[in-house]
């Protein structure tokens, strides 16, 4: 069990979920036996609180640290501006020289603001919507946080949001009044898209999209969705907080063909840093003044500083040249091993975020990988997240170790029993309380 589940035993007590974020929460990987809290964490190695060192080859920080933990560069900017004053009553000069990168990445934006996470941010760009095209309705596809203004779209029927990300993302607590304000369409579904159209364009103030994730886009989805936003004079908002600086150094939609009127950035901006970053559009972004959108902490220092830290180096090294290509040997390997010993998986998503699925019993033999990779020294699931401290010596050791426990894996779907190589409960899926 370990320090790491005793105090998570306590933490469940004093914490509702347990947990801050619900990808953390130990039962979505490993009940009882996953570490739960760490002491240290530097490049792509964690240590827990026995001490005990692991390889992280799951989700690094879940997709936050794209340079890897603690990076000597980033965190020598942050000491410095730690060491100079975090906060002021005057403003941190870097908030300009961050606006002007992120503008110099993006020539088609205009103005920048500022959030210290990916859900406050996307409800700012929604917020903007609203406030430049005074409509209410927003049409969306994918995962866009915990807010409000997303999760509404669950008060008309319990399951809208299910295979959007996480299915059982509950309404409880959001104003019954805001059924009707969101409404939920399938990555790539054109006619779906074009039916929410049809039933409520007048009353949609705005388009939102994941630039990608376990899909690419098909031909034309992206066209239809620019023609559609631009015949009602309405914002195309380009979700980027798990997808930004992993395929290029910028926003994915630049090579993959989608045109926004606003983009929003987090998680892979500033190296495990808080920080939120929306840019868009004169046109649209400049309703900011018109809405009341301010926060204290948004005004603090550090996230700036690691952000235009973290930029300056993914530029320097090609961070993202090196992540497609970590993706890529891991995505190849699962796919070989998964041949090699007979197991029926499918492998998918863009190389920075790989990931796999056990088309059999897939919950099962999702928690004996998990299970018997951890045993091994890897903290891993059926996804990858890439960074620029994953050098071939992890992903040579790591697809060793899948190898092995491939081969138990195989060994036990044969037996038609492979309950019985877990040592402890089946790992969750999806969104449910603990108690």
């Amino acid at each position: 069990m370990g320090k790491g589940q005793d105090l998570y035993k306590l933490a469940k007590t004093l914490i509702p979920g347990g947990v801050q974020l619900l990808s953390k929460r130990p039962e979505q990987f490993l009940p009882d036996q996953w570490p739960a809290y760490y002491q240290k964490a530097k490049g792509c190695e964690v240590w827990d609180l026995d001490g005990k060192k692991y390889i992280d080859m799951s989700f690094m920080g879940i997709g936050a640290c794209t340079l890897g933990y603690a990076d000597d560069d980033v965190n020598t900017a942050v000491q410095k501006a730690i060491a100079d004053g975090n906060m002021c009553t005057l403003n941190a000069p870097e908030e300009v020289e961050l606006a002007e990168l992120m503008i110099e990445l993006h020539p088609w934006a205009n103005m920048v603001r500022y959030a210290r996470g990916g859900g406050d941010a996307m409800t700012v760009a929604v917020r903007i919507a609203r406030a430049a095209t005074k409509k209410d309705i927003i049409l969306f596809s994918g995962y866009h946080g915990w807010h409000d203004w997303y999760l509404s779209a669950n008060l008309g029927e319990n399951n809208a949001l299910d295979g959007q990300l996480l299915p059982g993302l509950k309404p409880a607590g959001v104003a019954r009044g805001m059924k009707g304000t969101s409404y939920p369409f399938f990555y790539n579904n054109k006619t779906e898209f074009l039916e929410l159209i049809k039933k409520h364009g007048a009353n949609v103030g705005g388009v939102v999209i994941e630039a990608v994730r376990n899909v690419e886009p098909n031909e034309g989805f992206f066209d239809l969705l620019t023609k559609e936003t631009k015949r009602l004079g309405v914002p195309l908002i380009v979700d980027e907080v798990s997808s930004g600086f992993r395929m290029n150094c910028g926003g994915a939609h630049m090579i993959l063909g989608l045109q926004p009127d606003i983009a929003v950035f987090a998680k892979g901006v500033s190296n495990g840093f808080p920080m939120g970053i929306i840019i868009g559009k004169k046109e649209f972004m400049d309703a900011a003044q018109d809405s009341f959108i301010s926060s204290t902490y948004w005004t603090e220092r550090i996230g700036p500083v690691a952000a235009i830290a973290s930029i300056k180096k993914m530029r320097q090294f090609n961070v993202q040249k090196h992540m497609m290509e970590c993706g890529k040997k891991i995505q190849e390997g699962w796919a070989k091993l998964a041949d090699k010993h007979g197991l029926n998986i499918h492998v998918g998503s863009i190389y920075p975020l790989s990931h796999f699925d056990f088309n059999e019993t897939p919950l099962v033999l999702k928690t004996l990988f998990t299970q018997e990779m951890l045993a091994k020294g890897f903290l891993a699931t059926n996804s990858y997240y890439s960074c620029f401290a994953h050098k071939q010596e992890h992903i040579d050791a790591y697809l060793t170790a899948v190898d092995q426990v491939f081969e138990l894996i195989s060994i036990a779907t044969k037996e038609k029993n492979p309950e019985k190589y877990l040592k402890g409960p089946l790992c969750h899926s999806g969104f449910k309380r603990l108690n």
